[in-house]
């Protein structure tokens, strides 16, 4: 058996060279359970961000990070007599991004079953719960048997990842001080670990692309968005991307309290066209996949 040890992994990436599917393994396990100090891992997440990793590398840190934890099965989740398909959207954030919020009541109301494991901030990105903290007695920290039975209530249930992919958890909090939020393997690797841990069948992802996004050009958003897609397929699960403006703020407004009653009003009837714009578009690929009755 071949053995690892921190500084190897990160020279080895810092000198550009390829990281093997095991050091991969013993670098995320290892982190996880405290063996790897945030210092070295911050030095590999920066060898990471300056030289890249490759589609194989990617795959693989994704799939060692959803096994750092447990993963949902929603597959025999039914309402009654009839099976939920469970679906899940995914945006990369922005200023004033709050699509989640409405799109969760739209999509449960056309029958699908929305298990949305949520996060934070990062960057200069408002992060759903933190929208949702907002809310008197909102919270996020649903078990697995609390999640289950709201999806099959009342079709959606918007959760801390909690114990999923609990190497993303201290990953995403190390990115976000160390400058390197915006590497691309990194972003899809967190995304997808969390999203493949929470059991949906489907997921629509939101890759947005603008000075008030993660990433500025076109180009860098379309290889992040066929990045996750194929991360998606590969296991298993029905993934589609949007490539959506964020050169200014989303909506009317932005901060936490006030994005929460902006998506009432959308849900009413009314706000701003592009928040209504957007959550139909990702709505209309949400129901796609899932083919929910009445979408």
């Amino acid at each position: 058996m071949t053995s690892f040890d921190a500084p190897t992994v990160i020279a080895t990436k810092r000198d550009g060279g390829r990281l093997s599917d095991a050091a991969i393994d013993w670098v995320i396990d290892a982190y996880t359970h405290g063996c790897v100090a945030d210092e070295q891992m911050s030095a590999l997440l920066m060898a990471i961000f300056l030289r890249g990793m490759d589609p194989g590398e990617t795959a693989r840190w994704t799939t060692a990070m959803v096994a750092s934890g447990p993963r949902l099965d929603f597959s025999g989740l039914r309402r009654g007599d009839a099976p939920l398909v469970t679906v899940d959207k995914h945006s990369t954030g922005g200023v004033g991004d709050k699509i989640t919020l409405p799109l969760v009541a739209v999509i449960a109301a056309c029958g699908g079953a929305v298990p949305q494991a949520s996060g934070r901030g990062l960057g200069h990105t408002g992060g759903t719960l933190d929208k949702l903290d907002s809310i008197a007695g909102f919270t996020a920290a649903l078990s697995n048997r609390q999640v289950t039975d709201q999806l099959r209530r009342v079709g959606a249930a918007i959760f801390a990842a909690g114990q999923l992919a609990p190497a993303d958890a201290k990953l995403y909090a190390l990115r976000d001080v160390t400058a390197t939020v915006e590497s691309l393997p990194l972003i899809a690797s967190s995304v997808m670990s969390k999203k493949l841990a929470e059991g949906a069948s489907a997921l629509v992802l939101d890759v947005k692309i603008g000075s008030r996004g993660i990433h500025a050009s076109a180009a860098a958003g379309a290889e992040l968005a066929r990045t996750m897609v194929a991360l998606g397929a590969a296991a298993g699960v029905r993934t589609r991307a949007l490539l959506t403006d964020m050169n200014a703020p989303l909506g009317a407004t932005a901060g936490n309290a006030v994005e929460v009653a902006e998506a009432l009003v959308v849900l009413a009837g009314g706000g701003p066209a592009d928040v209504v714009e957007l959550t139909r578009g990702a709505g209309h690929r949400d129901a796609e996949p899932g083919r929910h009755r009445g979408a």
